[in-house]
């Protein structure tokens, strides 16, 4: 048995949402502020006596609470649901007798109902009415004091009150009567768990243990803080619960017994003065008892005293020393301390649960939230990995109980450590002023997605550790020039792009469409940032042929899928003895040329020919949102521009980067100063646009250019001197109007507020 679904209604951002979870491991990723932590308080507070606070129900929910206060007919006082749905086997049906929704079930998935509902709606505004005019009268006999006192709606009143004025409630759920993605048939009403030997508490209790281990863990270094944590005081409440007690070790007792009398005797010496002194001021006398300083020496309590038994670091190999030296606990780095903590905590968590001799729930739920703190990268991957072995259950156990664990996390290298599989994306809603989530199951994009792009995309992501899961927009570039100079290149086309969370994928034109899948699903917002990559196309076709949007596209040999063209040597025309082959490279101007870049090709805009790339508008470069996928991806690739050269004008398009930069900072690049860029030609005042655009081509293409070598080169030049390629600037303000749209100013005009972010306000009580 396992928890396999549990859906949320109304909680926080998480609105109306269907989280699934795997049986062993899950792993929930998402930017900050996404919902992540909320799942587990969510069942935290409906499995265990906590209490609910106003500010639980989602905001779009308070007005409804506001508007039944004030006695609108169409409203009601909003609830909180969860459906907690378990997949069960043959062997745990008399565990769920209670649950099973008729005598003719079948299946593996049962399923209860809780809900957050208010006892008596009416009687709730009655007595916020009474209140509400209990608070008026007392303020308007008052001179000069006019204001709206507590409470002013109902949602105020019901923050002090909530717990009292509602109560969780319980219902069987038919799962027959739910789609696969758990929205149940619009006419369907759970049944009311009532009239069973159990409450619907005790019957979820009964089932599901829930513990956590919380980020903030606190471990100190320095003494006296009253929130520190140290590895000896966590050890000592896991002896306390667990390990062997002193009445079954009967060595450990005759140890003590002898310490006992030795430090009796000690302590009868060392405080017969002050019990002197006592004496003289009349006490015992006659009737008290007088004092005897005896020592108790209990395992437990020298355990858990601040001093009484201390971990220590021993140094040097374990090569039987009786007496290593050591260092304190204190003196060990914040890594190893929170990993030692985790552990401990998780198998006293584990302790604990096994612990129940009558009547353990069969499964048990950890959250562990971000377990990265303080660890390294390798520390990082060496947990996720061996958790499930930490909490493993023996043969027998394994039958009737599981443990199940969600880690929450902004690591790369623990998200990247288990795949695709075990993550559970929380995509913050891209609606104005409404802080919703969905979550995505990535095992269905395992499933649905071809195997060989996943498994390319798996290896990519584990490489790269790119953080592409938490960003608020990713940006895929065509190799190392681009990733080195996008900063500057935002920071000079689109500043406020810098106030963003990016990840930046370097990943070719060759392979850039195998992301596509991937950013549909998660629903990102992407650019591409491509190169044109003209080749010579194939000859004309014959009279009558078949044209379609790729047409003229050039041939790709097997195992060379969008495999960049051969490079000419510099002292040769890059087009010499080469006119007509096709896939070889030439001038991005050249009659009837075509692109050899399978994202042009495969995805964004879809077009063939080098003509048709240059004509396509921005609706064709641009992949908008729609109801059935969130995802907006902008393509940006060299187009013509007006190029100037001794008085000569003409619309030219680089095939590269290199060139394009070349072309549109032409004067600036064939300054003598900036011969390290490597893009000035010889002599170039002696020549015309035309010569001067097609010996630039050459040097780009030659072997002995360095693509790194001019990026490099180009960073060390002053940023405000050379301009950004047109179509790269175009590209990236596309992007900051998606991620960073224009806010609305204060009152003083100043200020920018990022959708779906919270604003800070401080709130006196």
């Amino acid at each position: 048995m396992h928890l396999k679904k549990l859906a949320l209604r109304n909680f926080r951002r998480l609105r109306n949402v269907v989280v699934d979870l795997a049986s062993d491991i899950s792993i929930f990723v998402g930017a900050n502020n996404s919902g992540k932590t909320s799942v587990g308080h969510a069942l935290q507070l409906f499995t265990e006596r906590g209490k609910f606070s106003v500010h639980d129900f989602s905001a779009d929910q308070w007005p409804q609470m506001v508007a039944y206060g004030e006695g609108d007919a169409n409203a009601v006082l909003p609830t909180i649901e969860a459906d907690i749905w378990l997949e069960i086997n043959a062997d745990d049906i008399h565990r769920l007798v209670d649950l099973l929704p008729s005598l003719a079930w079948e299946g593996s998935l049962v399923g209860m109902r809780v809900v957050f509902a208010p006892i008596d709606s009416a009687a709730t505004r009655a007595r916020y009415a009474e209140a509400r005019r209990r608070a008026l009268e007392a303020v308007a006999g008052g001179e000069g004091l006019e204001f709206d006192p507590s409470p002013r709606n109902l949602q105020d009143y019901l923050r002090d009150r909530l717990n009292d004025e509602y109560e969780l409630r319980h219902y069987v759920l038919d799962p027959t009567r739910f789609d696969a993605n758990m929205v149940a048939q619009q006419d369907y009403a759970a049944m009311p768990l009532t009239g069973r030997d159990r409450s619907g508490r005790d019957i979820l209790n009964g089932l599901l243990r829930i513990d956590f281990l919380h980020a903030q863990r606190h471990l100190a270094d320095a003494p006296g803080s009253a929130r520190a944590e140290t590895l000896s005081r966590v050890l000592s409440r896991f002896y306390e619960r667990n390990l062997e007690q002193k009445g079954e070790d009967l060595v450990a007792l005759r140890a003590l017994a002898e310490s006992e009398v030795s430090l009796n005797e000690h302590l009868e010496r060392v405080f017969e003065p002050t019990l002197q002194r006592l004496a003289q001021l009349g006490y015992p006398g006659l009737s008290n008892p007088r004092l005897v300083i005896r020592s108790a020496l209990d395992p437990a309590s020298i355990m858990s005293s601040p001093r009484g038994a201390r971990v220590h670091y021993a140094l040097g190999p374990d090569d039987g020393t009786p007496e290593p030296p050591t260092l304190p606990d204190s003196y060990n780095g914040l890594g190893f301390k929170n990993l030692i903590f985790m552990v401990v905590e998780l198998l006293d968590l584990h302790a604990q649960w096994l612990a129940f001799e009558d009547n353990r729930p069969p499964v048990h739920l950890i959250f562990i939230e971000e377990p990265e703190a303080h660890l390294h990268a390798q520390l990082q991957q060496a947990f996720i990995r061996k958790v499930m072995s930490i909490l493993a259950l023996g043969a027998e156990d394994r039958t009737h109980y599981t443990s199940q664990v969600v880690v929450t996390t902004h690591s790369t290298h623990i998200l990247y450590e288990r795949g695709f599989r075990p993550i559970r994306y929380f995509r913050r809603s891209r609606a104005e002023h409404v802080s919703t989530s969905t979550v995505l199951n990535m095992s269905v994009f395992y499933d649905a997605t071809d195997q060989d792009v996943r498994t390319f995309l798996e290896r990519y992501l584990k490489l790269t550790h790119c953080d592409l899961f938490f960003a608020d927009g990713v940006v895929l570039v065509e190799g190392n020039v681009e990733r080195l100079l996008l900063p500057q290149m935002i920071a000079n086309s689109a500043p406020r792009l810098q106030s963003t969370y990016l990840t930046v994928l370097e990943i070719g034109g060759a392979f850039g469409y195998r992301f596509k899948s991937l950013i549909e699903f998660l629903g990102l917002r992407a650019l591409i940032i491509t190169d044109l990559d003209s080749v010579f196309g194939p000859p004309a076709p014959a009279a009558g042929a078949e044209e379609n949007g790729a047409a003229g596209a050039a041939p790709v040999k097997a195992g060379d899928e969008g495999a960049e063209p051969e490079e000419e040597d510099d002292d040769e025309d890059a087009e010499a003895g080469a006119e007509g082959a096709p896939g070889k490279v030439c001038i991005a101007g050249h009659p009837g040329a075509v692109t050899s870049n399978q994202t042009l090709l495969q995805w964004l805009p879809k077009c063939g020919t080098v003509a048709m790339l240059w004509a396509a508008t921005n609706d064709q470069k641009t992949q908008a949102r729609s109801e059935h996928c969130e995802a907006a991806v902008r393509v940006a690739y060299q187009c013509r521009t007006n190029v100037t050269w001794a008085s000569e004008t003409q619309a030219l398009a680089g095939r590269t980067l290199e060139e394009a930069f070349a072309l549109e900072n032409l004067d600036w690049c064939q300054d003598i100063a900036r011969k390290p860029l490597q893009l000035r030609v010889a002599r170039p005042d002696n020549k015309d646009l035309t010569e001067l655009t097609r010996r630039i081509h050459r040097r780009v293409q030659a072997k002995s250019f360095s693509k790194t070598g001019f990026a490099l080169a180009l960073l060390a030049e002053d940023p405000t001197q050379w301009a950004v390629p047109t179509y790269i600037a175009e590209g990236l303000r596309w992007l900051e109007g998606e991620i960073a749209p224009p806010a609305e100013p204060d009152d003083d005009g100043q200020g920018e507020q990022a959708v779906g972010d919270p604003v800070i306000a401080v709130v006196v009580a």
